[in-house]
């Protein structure tokens, strides 16, 4: 029995190492397909992240601007429309409960629109906990991504946060779930102006 088990975890850890090892390779090609950014995607966690995508889209008019749990839907509103950015480019969805689920809610509709670059704003505090996760979450389906960050005034993120996600976004690449799923007041519903 114990030597099945060790077979099991064997063929787990060699899974895992070339799940991630595929994962920079993903990003690369992504990168050498589509080295110019496809959309721009906000990151939810206050209005100054959105006031700067609206600015940045005035800049970018050409791309749609993707929000994962911003801000309440009229204040986003009228920050977009104060840019004179068209309600039509901009995609809401308030589907996720914390920064992982920020990518894996949105990682399909990203693939199904052929998206495979993004800009991607957040807070200069959170940025290593996002491109951690986007590096694993949004590189393992092949979709590379530029970061931008907002200056704050908030002290960076701890590492065990840090490592915490890179972990739930290896278990999601793995099993498709991460521990948000598992939580029993994770909402069974989603909101999304897409």
């Amino acid at each position: 029995m114990r030597r099945h088990l060790n077979v099991y975890l064997a063929f787990f850890v060699i899974l895992l190492i070339l799940l991630i090892s595929i994962i920079p390779v993903r990003l690369a090609i992504a990168s050498y397909i589509t080295p110019h950014p496809q959309a721009i995607f906000v990151l939810g966690g206050g209005l100054d992240r959105e006031k700067f995508a609206a600015q940045l889209a005035q800049y970018y008019s050409e791309l749609d601007i993707w929000i994962s749990s911003g801000v309440a839907f009229y204040e986003s509103q009228r920050a977009f429309q104060a840019a004179g950015i068209p309600q039509q480019r901009v995609y809401r969805d308030y589907s996720a409960t914390d920064t992982v689920t920020n990518f894996t809610t949105l990682v399909d509709d990203f693939q199904q629109r052929g998206i495979h670059h993004l800009l991607l704003i957040t807070s200069d505090f959170h940025m290593p906990r996002a491109r951690a996760i986007a590096t694993i979450v949004l590189g393992s389906q092949g979709i590379t991504f530029t970061p931008l960050a907002i200056s704050s005034n908030q002290p960076k993120e701890s590492t065990a946060r840090i490592v915490r996600d890179i972990v739930r976004s290896l278990i999601w690449v793995v099993s498709g779930r991460t521990a948000a799923n598992l939580n029993p007041n994770y909402p069974s519903y989603a909101f999304r102006s897409i």
